[in-house]
């Protein structure tokens, strides 16, 4: 059992990790994807900021730190078709870090960072098949990429996989629809967006009725 549900008071309600507003976070994603994909570093680091301290409920130090981390993550993620894995792995394990040093988990800050990364693996790869075929995303998302977010969200939370799994799959498709958006040529009036940012409140609604509890 996680820390945060081993220290809960008597009556008291979901720890700061299991008590999010799933519009809120989807918004500051979809931007940061948005950021991403344009490589403006800096207003990625900006979405990360608000993401880190809306998702997180840090203190603002922390925050910082661990936004600047999740964006040195990225750009060495980013490059293609070298990168940086390794890197990015240690930046989102000093990352994890900050968040046991808040709420005492995750258990493992290593084992979160090697999930974390492994599904950025999987998501590039469904973008190189996309890329190799020429194809649009298919209705159903990619089945490895939604069984590494379904670890990294069963790990994180220590709930069922089952559970989870329908955020990852709508998350899954998020990511999809924000690929297609990319490779027709990343237009800010695409009608693919508001469909994004949709599949992204779905995920994070999802995710909230796993993982709402004591």
């Amino acid at each position: 059992m996680p820390a945060s549900r081993r220290r809960g008071k008597p009556g008291a309600g979901p720890s700061r990790l299991r008590s999010f507003d799933p519009a809120r976070i989807a918004g500051l994603e979809y931007q940061a994807w948005l950021a991403y994909y344009r490589r403006d570093w800096l207003r990625l680091l900006a979405a990360s900021v608000a993401l880190v301290h809306a998702g997180f409920g840090m203190d603002w130090l922390r925050t910082l730190h661990g936004a600047w981390l999740i964006l040195r993550a990225n750009q060495l993620w980013a490059p293609v078709p070298v990168n940086d894995p390794d890197g990015a792995r240690r930046c989102m394990r000093r990352f994890y870090a900050l968040v046991r040093l808040s709420y005492g988990e995750p258990r493992d800050v290593t084992q979160a960072a090697r999930l974390e990364v492994d599904w950025w693996r999987a998501h590039r790869e469904r973008q190189r098949q996309q890329a190799d075929t020429g194809a649009a995303p298919a209705g159903q998302p990619s089945s490895e990429l939604v069984e590494a977010l379904t670890r990294l969200y069963a790990f994180l939370y220590q709930e069922p996989e089952p559970e989870v799994r329908p955020a990852a799959i709508y998350r899954a498709q998020a990511m999809d629809i924000s690929d297609q958006w990319n490779a027709e040529g990343g237009h800010a009036d695409s009608p693919l967006l508001p469909s994004e940012q949709a599949a992204l409140v779905r995920s994070y609604a999802a995710l909230l009725a796993a993982v709402h509890h004591l």
